[in-house]
C-alpha cells in the first residue's frame, strides 16, 4: 500500500476543474466572462474547505451569468451534462438554492432536473426550510418517478440530519411529515434509493425511536427490499441492544450460548497497533438461533474516563448445538475523528444486545 496521502476532497475544485467549468459555460453562453469568473472562483482558494469552494464557484457563476434567474437557469441546464464530475455538478443545485427561492416551483423542477448529474440533496433544503409542506408535496410525487436519482432525492433531500447540511427542524420535530415519501419507497428496487430511506429512518431513531419501530413493524418485512431497509434503518438501535429493533430482524430473543476462550492479544499494544479478539461461541439449545454479534470498545478519553463505541461484528444463524469460532482485529490508529489515549482499554462482546464477555488490554504511547 502506498504511503502517499490521498488528495484532499477540496481538490475537486482546483484551478483546472474551474477552467473546465468555465469552458463548458462559454460553449453554451458565448458572452460569458471567463476571466472574471476564474478570478472570482479562484480567490483565496487554498484557504477554502470543500463546501466553501463549492459555494464560491456557485456565487462566481451568479456574478457572471445573466441576472435574470430564468435566463441563467436555461444556461445551467445546458451545461449540466457537460460537467465532468458528479460532486462538482452540485454547484448547479447550489445556484438554485441561493437564487431561486422567489421562483419556488420553477426551482423545484430545476432541482429535479439537476439531481441525476450529481445530487440536489443540499440544494433542496432551503426550500424545505422555507415552506416544508409545499416542498414535501412536490417531493412526494418524485417518490414515484422512473429515475432512481429523483426517487432518492425525495428521501435524501428531507433527511432530518443530512451530513454537511443544516437540520430540518420541522421534520426533526415531526417525522410524520415525510412519512408518505418513505412509505412510497419502502420496497424500492434500487439499492441507491433503499440506502437513502434507511439513512433517513436511522436519523429519526435519534429522537423518535418508537415512531420508527411502529412504522417498520407495520411494513411487510417478508419483502426482501423492505427487510433490507429495516435492518439498516435500525442499525443504531440494534447497536444499543434495543429489544424491539432486534426482534424486527429476528434476533429479539436472549442468546442461549456459551462463550469459550475469549482472548485479546497482545495484552499490551502501542497506539498505531492492533489487538486481536478471538473466541468460540457454542449454542446451548436444540434449535437454530439468529444472532447479532457486536463488540464495544471502551476508549479511554483525555479526562481518563472511558467511553464506549459499538462496532458491528457478525450476524449469523447458529445451528442447534452448533459452534462458531470468530476472530476480529481492531486497529488503534489515530484518525481525524478519534485520537487515542494511553491507558487500560476494554473490549466487550455483545450478542443480541447482551454483554457476554469482557477483557482488557493496555494501550501505550507510540
Amino acid at each position: 500500500m502506498s504511503d502517499t496521502p490521498a488528495p484532499a476532497l477540496k481538490a475537486m475544485f482546483d484551478p483546472a476543474r474551474l477552467e473546465h467549468i468555465a469552458a463548458q459555460v462559454k460553449a453554451v453562453y458565448p458572452r460569458f466572462d471567463t476571466l472574471r469568473f476564474l478570478s472570482l472562483a479562484t480567490a483565496n482558494l487554498d484557504a477554502l474547505s470543500l463546501m466553501e469552494r463549492l459555494r464560491q464557484t456557485s456565487t462566481s457563476l451568479h456574478a457572471t451569468l445573466p441576472q435574470d434567474f430564468i435566463s441563467a437557469l436555461k444556461i445551467l441546464k445546458a451545461v449540466a451534462p457537460c460537467i465532468d464530475h458528479a460532486f462538482v455538478s452540485m454547484i448547479l443545485p447550489d445556484y438554485v438554492a441561493c437564487h431561486g427561492l422567489d421562483h419556488f416551483d420553477v426551482s423545484m423542477d430545476a432541482l429535479r432536473f439537476f439531481t441525476p448529474f450529481g445530487s440536489s440533496e443540499f440544494g433542496i433544503r432551503p426550500f424545505l426550510r422555507a415552506d416544508p409542506q409545499r416542498a414535501l408535496a412536490i417531493m412526494q410525487t418524485w417518490a414515484h418517478d422512473d429515475n432512481p436519482h429523483v426517487r432518492r432525492l425525495a428521501s435524501e433531500g428531507c433527511r432530518p440530519r443530512l451530513p454537511w447540511s443544516f437540520r430540518l427542524d420541522a421534520i426533526v420535530n415531526d417525522p410524520e411529515l415525510a412519512a408518505p415519501i418513505l412509505e412510497a419507497l419502502r420496497a424500492d428496487d434500487s439499492l441507491y434509493v433503499r440506502k437513502s430511506v434507511a439513512n433517513h429512518l436511522n436519523d429519526v431513531t435519534k429522537l423518535h425511536p418508537t415512531w420508527v419501530l411502529d412504522t417498520i413493524e407495520s411494513w411487510p418485512l417478508d419483502d426482501a427490499c423492505t427487510a433490507w431497509i429495516a435492518r439498516h434503518a435500525l442499525r443504531t438501535l440494534i447497536k444499543q441492544g434495543d429489544r424491539r429493533a432486534l426482534a424486527v430482524i429476528g434476533a429479539g430473543d436472549p442468546p442461549e450460548v456459551a462463550v469459550h476462550d475469549f482472548s485479546l492479544t497482545p495484552a499490551t499494544i502501542a497506539i498505531g497497533g492492533a489487538v486481536t479478539m478471538d473466541f468460540l461461541l457454542t449454542s446451548q439449545v436444540d434449535r437454530p438461533q439468529t444472532l447479532v454479534i457486536d463488540y464495544r470498545v471502551h476508549y479511554v478519553k483525555k479526562s481518563g474516563v472511558a467511553s464506549g463505541k459499538v462496532f458491528k461484528l457478525k450476524s449469523l444463524t447458529l445451528p442447534a448445538k452448533g459452534s462458531v469460532r470468530i476472530t476480529r482485529k481492531q486497529a488503534f490508529r489515530d484518525l481525524s475523528t478519534r485520537t487515542h489515549q494511553p491507558g487500560r482499554h476494554e473490549l466487550e462482546l455483545l450478542v443480541n444486545g447482551e454483554s457476554l464477555a469482557r477483557e482488557g488490554f493496555e494501550l501505550t504511547p507510540p
